[in-house]
């Protein structure tokens, strides 16, 4: 017998996927989170420590936009909207992060960023390929694929702070990463904000 409502049957399914991808990605960055704060806290390195806490934020989002996947346009805005917020907020720590070492400088271990790094990478990566064929289905994954591309970023950014860091034998080029990390999150967290009021604005709250 054929399927008498056409669009709510390729809705279920499109929901299914990204049900599927969501707790694959919620379950890559919360093992990540762990790792990296651990490897951070071990090496010494805020610009490791930020990323770490980006995985945090990330798993975070993707609990709440696995959450949104069957809700209405207006409850995906507002999702989109609380995941900026926290993005804002880990950019904060960040900068706090950073205050915190120029008062207690410390020589990060580069051993540990490089390696962990591109173990940060690897997973990242692996997020941002399972959720790009979302990318343009709503607002809430596009919302989850710019986290994820974000963390991208911070592990190239990581890794060539270990380079650095090794090459001066001091502890700035870390703190620098970190502050352009901050930098990059802040201005994520403003798209994501921007597209959700925007969403919210057409749909009504």
């Amino acid at each position: 017998m054929p399927c008498v409502c056409e669009n709510g049957c390729s809705l279920d399914r499109t929901q299914a996927r990204q049900r599927a991808t969501l707790r694959a990605v919620l379950a890559i960055n919360a093992v990540m989170f762990v790792v990296i704060v651990a490897a951070a806290l071990y090496g010494r390195s805020a610009a490791l420590l930020s990323d770490s806490l980006d995985n945090l934020g990330d798993a975070i989002t993707y609990g709440l936009s696995l959450y949104a996947v069957t809700r209405g346009a207006g409850t995906k805005a507002r999702v989109a909207l609380f995941k900026g917020i926290l993005i804002l907020l880990a950019a904060g720590a960040v900068v706090g992060q950073i205050v915190w070492r120029l008062w207690h400088p410390v020589l990060p271990m580069f051993e540990v960023m490089g390696l962990f790094s591109l173990l940060g990478l690897a997973a990242n990566g692996l997020c941002l390929f399972l959720l790009t064929r979302h990318r343009h289905e709503d607002i809430n994954m596009s919302s989850v694929w710019e986290c994820s591309r974000n963390d991208i970023a911070a592990n190239l950014s990581v890794f060539v702070a270990a380079g650095a860091v090794w090459l001066v034998g001091a502890g700035w080029p870390d703190l620098v990463v970190a502050a352009a990390l901050a930098t990059l999150l802040m201005r994520s967290a403003w798209r994501v904000i921007g597209a959700a009021r925007r969403e919210l604005s057409t749909t009504g709250r």
